[in-house]
């Protein structure tokens, strides 16, 4: 096999397409930790399936003058993590599997992480865990613009067209108001359960 090394921006409970990529077994994946912070980006936000359609959920940023990702620190001055868990919740409650995993992930909200990037890798190992993965990943050491690796850090974006090709699956409303494509994980987690990795493995990049 010949693997290729990726670089991956770190993202909140990231949507399907990234961990497309992040679990090919040809991908050898580094994080990036150094860029400048970028904001409406899903560094710190996911969206996931309400009642009225695409919510998205967003980490608030505690704004300490400091730009590279890895010293973003989430703002304690709401309870995001309560708020963001009931948004989950209710959104899911009646979704196929949520309650086989409801358990791991409430741990991640109720642990108080100081940096973005640190909540946001520990939500990579809850959805590591539910999956039953151990993809290995490194962080990178310095930022660098033409990086040696297949750079991913501007390929997901809710603003530009979806460069993957992914199967429709049944979601909890998309009786009601359709199919809403490429959200977080979670939302492919609790509506196909174990069958979510052969989902992943199944789409195809578009390049």
């Amino acid at each position: 096999m010949n693997m290729k090394n990726v670089l991956l921006p770190v993202f909140y409970l990231p949507p399907i397409s990234w961990f497309s990529v992040f679990l090919d077994p040809e991908n050898e994946v580094i994080l990036e930790q150094f860029e400048n912070f970028p904001k409406q980006t899903y560094r710190n936000r996911a969206n996931i399936y309400g009642a009225n359609g695409k919510l998205s959920l967003i980490i608030p940023i505690h704004h300490n003058g400091k730009r590279k990702m890895k010293d973003i620190e989430v703002s304690e001055s709401e309870d995001w993590r309560k708020l963001h868990w009931k948004s989950i919740k209710t959104a899911y409650q009646s979704s196929p599997y949520f309650e086989f995993y409801e358990d791991k992930f409430i741990r991640l909200f109720e642990e108080k992480e100081k940096y973005l990037l640190d909540f946001n890798l520990k939500g990579l190992e809850v959805i590591q865990q539910i999956f039953k993965t151990e993809k290995a990943q490194s962080l990178n050491k310095e930022y660098i613009k033409n990086p040696g690796e297949i750079d991913f850090r501007e390929k997901f974006s809710a603003k530009i067209p979806l460069e993957f090709e992914v199967e429709e699956y049944y979601q909890t409303f998309s009786d009601k108001l359709g199919f809403i494509k490429d959200l977080s994980v979670l939302d492919l987690i609790c509506n196909k359960g174990p069958e979510s990795l052969t989902y992943l493995k199944n789409i195809k990049q578009l390049y």
